[in-house]
């Protein structure tokens, strides 16, 4: 596939959204550090992430990586109510892309109403508007993005942030490696050959197929989520998932009836040298039970040192491979039009 025909269909421009992701995030973490978050986190018991589609998938990434160190329960709500838990001891996060999410905002008010401490993310919006009106912190990001395409300016401020109020250790030098080691991706992934560009080779192995995909639930919990949010938003394909090892207890029986269909299913084992070990052995057992039904599996590594990186190298392969997919099928990545059918259709009632 040639430059010519992606852009020939790619008439949005996604592929530039992509391929300057390590810039987004550079100017991510500009606005992180510039960010002077007046919360008093002082006696916090909890913190709540309120976020929906591409502004919540950076909460799951923060919390699958902040697990093994924060000394509160991190939560991402996708929903217009808060848990009963949440109040005066809660940091309540807002993040909305737009500013305009329904739930979120409505998320919001709630948590003014319940007088948690609270801290914003977003573009502007009705979120910005209320932020201001109740001088509540506000980290403001640039607009005009998908959001799902806005990762960097949902996740990386954010870090930031957590590290200047004292709830995590700072991050700078994992945060630098990041960079470093995206720079080097979109250089590798932005060259549409399939004889070097494993990202379109992966894109290949799922064009014309129903994807599934399988992690650790340690860590890599979000990064799957994402891989399966960008196969539809951008890919417009669907692709299931879950996480080992609790996929073993249940889903694993699904394995065995729909055999046709299950033959041209694509599986794809998304895999990190800090797996538990445990995990590793499921992995492989389940792959040959699996194998039984479908030769199409492939088992994808993350790369780096750094937690940060070898996440962010895997969710940046997925969103690459979500674009090519579309090149596949001959579809705009960027529109979303059933999407924002449906906000049509909840606006009139």
């Amino acid at each position: 596939m040639t430059f010519e025909e992606i852009f020939a269909i790619d008439t949005s421009n996604m592929y530039s959204l992509i391929r300057r992701f390590p810039e987004q995030v550079e100017e991510a973490i500009r606005i992180g550090n510039a960010a002077k978050p007046r919360v008093n986190v002082k006696g916090i018991q909890n913190i709540l992430l309120c976020g929906l589609g591409g502004s919540a998938i950076g909460g799951d990434l923060l919390k699958s990586y902040l697990a093994g160190e924060l000394k509160v329960p991190f939560v991402v709500n996708r929903h217009y109510t808060l848990p009963e838990f949440v109040g005066r001891n809660s940091l309540v996060i807002i993040s909305s892309y737009s500013g305009n999410t329904e739930e979120t905002t409505a998320a919001f008010k709630e948590a003014i109403k319940r007088r948690a401490k609270i801290l914003c993310i977003s573009s502007g919006g009705a979120v910005e508007k209320l932020a201001k009106k109740r001088r509540t912190p506000l980290i403001k990001i640039p607009g005009g993005l998908p959001p799902r395409a806005a990762l960097g300016y949902s996740f990386f401020p954010l870090l930031i942030t957590l590290g200047k109020l004292g709830l995590i250790k700072n991050k700078s030098r994992e945060i630098h490696e990041c960079v470093t080691l995206l720079k080097q991706k979109s250089d590798e992934y932005g060259s549409p050959d399939p004889a070097t560009n494993k990202a379109m080779l992966l894109a290949e192995q799922l064009r014309g197929r129903v994807g599934i995909v399988y992690s650790s639930t340690e860590r890599f919990d979000a990064v799957a989520t994402r891989w399966r949010g960008q196969m539809a938003e951008n890919g417009k394909s669907l692709m299931f998932g879950h996480v080992l090892p609790e996929m073993n207890h249940n889903e694993l029986v699904g394995w065995k009836t729909l055999t046709e269909q299950m033959r041209e299913m694509q599986v794809m084992f998304l895999h990190d040298r800090a797996d538990h070990p445990r995990v590793r052995t499921r992995m492989d057992i389940t792959k040959g039970v699996i194998a039984e039904y479908t030769q199409h599996i492939t088992e994808v590594w993350s790369d780096g040192t750094s937690l940060l990186a070898r996440m962010f190298s895997l969710v940046y392969l997925g969103d690459w491979v979500s674009f090519y997919l579309a090149m596949l099928h001959n579809v705009d990545p960027t529109p979303v039009k059933v999407i924002d059918y449906l906000k049509d259709e909840l606006s009139k009632v």
